[in-house]
């Protein structure tokens, strides 16, 4: 810079700073209470104060949190994307990302942005996950990343790592989105429907209120009318006992069903969000010893009477029903005996195995299942 340049420029800075000077022993001369939020309340950019001007408002932009006031705002970006004019700051602010600071302390208003966003990208439910567990580690890891955002802490590998996880599950994201707007939705309308019912209840209250005094006031008059006219009063006083105890019931009548229809609703006004639904336990299985395997016979059906000559008279002979016997036992067993061969391929046990000669020596002797049974000591006795 020229010897001229500083000659010009140096009596500006001077000046400058005197202003500045006087302007700062102007407010302290002046008696401020420092207890009032508006004497405190000074636009770090024009230094404008809010004692001297009731209606300013201070915005923040969530870029970096630094307030200044309406004015200046609208004096520096309103022909579009500008620097933070705080002195050390060199971010690049939007005018329409102003906005009005909701907390008094900074910081919080900070955490609560960044709790707001990075809960818009980690969204996920407990339902999405196979335990709880699982879903308690999850809450972990986007506490850890909240944490690292507010506290500054690895905050360009943390916005990679959040940057990363929005692009890999954008579309789960929108869906959840999507799911917790309609349920906000839902819950509205709930809160609107119960209002609405809540106003019906107090207009047909208020409607019996009135129909209870009309008929009061009509029911005196009436009395009057009857008195004159010459009615006993004792007929009259009866009368009267009677529709009052209708009207009792009636009304009682009215509670009950009012009552049930309340416990008929489940809730009674009150409902508790998100707890799972209860399922309704399946009904037992009555007791299978045999683990699901099938004991019926498979090549007959037991009928409940065969026409046997001898067994037709014990079938009726109660000596023999006092022992506990069953003619039906001995259908069972007769049968079984009959059939139990015929899911038996002899033939083709011989061929697949060689147990039998093993066991006998020679072939065609006998089944692999007999083999078995008897261990070797085979007998065969023809019993008949």
């Amino acid at each position: 810079m020229s010897r001229t340049m500083q000659a010009r420029s140096g009596p500006a800075v001077t000046r400058s700073s005197d202003q500045d000077g006087e302007l700062h022993r102007h407010f302290s001369n002046m008696n401020i209470d420092h207890s009032d939020p508006f004497a405190t309340d000074i636009c770090p950019v024009c230094k404008s104060s809010r004692y001297l001007n009731k209606s300013m408002r201070f915005l923040v932009n969530p870029e970096c949190y630094h307030k200044m006031c309406e004015s200046c705002v609208d004096r520096i970006f309103s022909h579009g994307p500008n620097k933070c004019p705080i002195a050390g700051c060199n971010r690049t602010l939007r005018k329409h990302r102003f906005r009005e600071q909701t907390f008094e302390d900074i910081q919080v208003e900070r955490e609560v942005d960044i709790r707001k966003r990075v809960a818009a990208i980690f969204n996920r439910r407990e339902d999405e996950f196979d335990s709880l567990m699982d879903y308690n580690n999850y809450l972990n890891d986007v506490e850890d990343i909240t944490y690292n955002l507010i506290n500054k802490v690895h905050v360009e590998e943390t916005e990679r790592k959040l940057q990363a996880y929005a692009s890999q599950n954008s579309e789960s994201i929108s869906q959840n989105a999507t799911l917790a707007s309609r349920e906000a939705q839902d819950f509205t309308a709930l809160q609107a429907a119960e209002r609405e019912q809540a106003r019906l209840r107090r207009e047909a209250a208020r409607r019996e209120e009135e129909e209870e005094r009309k008929e009061k006031r009509e029911g005196r008059q009436n009395i009057l009318d009857r008195l004159a006219s010459g009615v006993d009063a004792k007929e009259l006083e009866k009368e009267q006992q009677i529709a009052l105890r209708k009207k009792t019931e009636k009304k009682e009548q009215a509670e009950r069903l009012a009552q049930m229809t309340n416990g008929a609703a489940g809730n009674g006004g009150f409902t508790i969000k998100g707890l799972r639904t209860k399922k309704e336990p399946e009904p037992e299985k009555p007791f299978d010893p045999f683990g699901g395997f099938s004991i019926k016979p498979q090549y007959y059906a037991v009928q409940e009477r065969y026409e046997w000559p001898w067994l037709n008279g014990l079938r009726d002979d109660v000596i023999i029903d006092a022992g506990g016997f069953k003619i039906q036992e001995f259908h069972t067993r007769a049968l079984c005996e009959a059939f139990s061969g015929l899911g038996v391929f002899v033939g083709k046990e011989q061929r697949d195995s060689t147990v039998g000669k093993e066991v006998f020596g020679e072939p065609g002797v006998g089944t692999v299942a007999a083999a078995e049974v008897a261990g070797g000591d085979v007998k065969m006795e023809d019993p008949f």
